[in-house]
């Protein structure tokens, strides 16, 4: 079973992809910025989910 994080992370990894393509498109560096953010936030949240799941993964195998 997949982990909420790891499948809410891929998504605000996602969006802050978009983000910050857009503020490059524009020139808005704020945009940019905000998105950059928002991506690493993703990654580091997915990140967390997966390592959940490796976890929970092994623990269930031991039984």
């Amino acid at each position: 079973m997949v982990n909420t994080n790891t499948i809410k992370g891929a998504v605000k990894e996602t969006v802050g992809k978009g983000k910050a393509a857009v503020g490059r498109a524009i020139g808005d560096v704020g945009l940019q910025a905000e998105g950059k953010a928002e991506e690493t936030e993703g990654k580091l949240q997915k990140t967390a989910g997966k390592a959940v799941d490796a976890a929970s993964s092994a623990l269930r195998k031991s039984r």
